[in-house]
């Protein structure tokens, strides 16, 4: 087995490592909120190339309150009528947060531009004013993390039909979807434009390739961690204070004839 192309991580060997990165992501949630530190992290990709499942990993043992996930939905008629970047500008972190972009302003460099939602000189707009707009991110003290999540052929038709095939998951399957599956190559130029324009020292692109979920997940949080200079915060032991007496009321009593759910399992 070559070094580029290895066999898929068993689980329990995944699992093994994830704890230990979701270790290290409360130490980063503990250092965001001592500090005030203020990061955004883009998360791009083909349909079905794992941004569901990566923010899924990294968000899993954390506070939402500190990791922020950012799926915005489509613009309404009054959205429309702002500039492009304004409500995406909303979202973006105050001290202490961390803003992960499920969907990000690359939807005019991708979804929209392919399927034909902005005109070609808003595509190009869009990639010229990108790298100031997110110059101007970075200069303003945020840190920017952009990931690209990169599948295959083969794979992204492998977990389309495994979608088809499985009701619990079908729900992931829209026409959008298909779509985006009949214009691969589409979508290949649209991507390779927005890295040439957008790529740039202040805000680069590093791609994960995610044929194999279980590393690509494992490779990103890595990435994502070793980009941010945090350290882990002492703090004292908490120790649970001793309650009040007991004998002054019975908690349980006033439950009995109430309406209990049925025990099942």
């Amino acid at each position: 087995m070559t070094k580029d192309v290895k066999e898929k991580l068993k689980r329990k060997e995944y699992e093994k490592e994830l704890d230990k990165l979701q270790v290290e992501l409360c130490h980063l949630q503990d250092w965001v909120k001592a500090t005030g530190e203020r990061i955004v992290i883009v998360f791009e990709g083909r349909d079905a190339a794992g941004k569901g499942g990566l923010i899924k990993a990294m968000t899993e043992r954390v506070s939402p309150r500190v990791f922020r996930v950012v799926a915005l939905p489509a613009p309404t008629d009054r959205q429309k009528s702002q500039m492009y970047m304004q409500r995406y500008v909303e979202q973006l972190p105050a001290g202490g947060e961390i803003v992960i972009f499920d969907r990000s302003w690359y939807n005019r460099a991708g979804v929209e531009y392919v399927m034909g939602f902005c005109t070609p000189e808003q595509h190009e707009r869009f990639l010229e004013l990108c790298p100031a707009f997110e110059r101007y991110i970075t200069e303003g003290g945020i840190r920017l993390i952009k990931v690209w999540l990169e599948v295959g052929q083969k794979e992204q038709e492998r977990r389309f039909m495994a979608r088809i095939d499985d009701p619990i998951r079908q729900w992931k399957l829209s026409p959008m979807d298909l779509e985006s599956f009949k214009r691969w190559y589409e979508y290949s130029k649209a991507r390779d434009m927005m890295l040439d324009r957008t790529d740039t020292d202040a805000a680069p692109w590093h791609i994960v390739r995610t044929d194999d979920k279980r590393r690509g997940r494992l490779n990103a949080i890595t990435h994502i961690l070793a980009h941010i200079p945090y350290k882990r915060i002492e703090k004292a032991k908490v120790k649970l204070p001793a309650r009040s007496d007991k004998r002054q009321y019975d908690d349980q009593a006033p439950l009995k004839g109430r309406r209990f759910v049925a025990v099942q399992y």
